[in-house]
């Protein structure tokens, strides 16, 4: 579902926008919303691979080798 916005924006941007939206062939409406689906889309993957890492790190990593002694033992006074 679409919905229509007001931006208020300068008048150069706006008509160097309009350039380059006709360059591609579209309207500078179409550039817009393309452009803002980008920025959506990297936030979302960067949080997705934010909350995969923090999985990663939580869990940790098993390097091989046995525990010799307990952290108790190792750090005895």
């Amino acid at each position: 579902m679409k919905q229509n916005i007001t931006l208020s924006l300068e008048k150069e941007l706006i008509k160097k926008g309009k350039i380059i939206a006709s360059k591609k062939e579209t309207s500078l409406s179409r550039l817009l919303s393309d452009f803002l689906k980008e920025i959506i889309n990297e936030e979302e993957r960067y949080e997705l691979s934010k909350r995969k890492a923090i999985n990663i790190l939580n869990k940790g990593y098993h390097l091989g080798g046995k525990t010799l002694c307990s952290r108790e033992e190792l750090h005895e006074r």
